[in-house]
């Protein structure tokens, strides 16, 4: 799967997920829903790019 990375330098793996916001381990990024914000600045979705 797909790695994405926020601005800030964080970076959503699908195979961790984000547990800390109910996003379990496995989860690809489209399935993640839209109001999902990055867990380290809070920049949203969108901001994210493919890596």
């Amino acid at each position: 799967m797909t790695k994405y990375q926020c601005p800030c330098g964080y970076v959503y793996d699908p195979e961790i997920g984000d547990p800390d916001s109910g996003i379990a381990p496995g989860t690809a990024f489209e399935d993640i829903p839209e109001d999902w914000v990055c867990p380290w600045c809070g920049l949203s979705k969108s901001d994210f790019e493919a890596i």
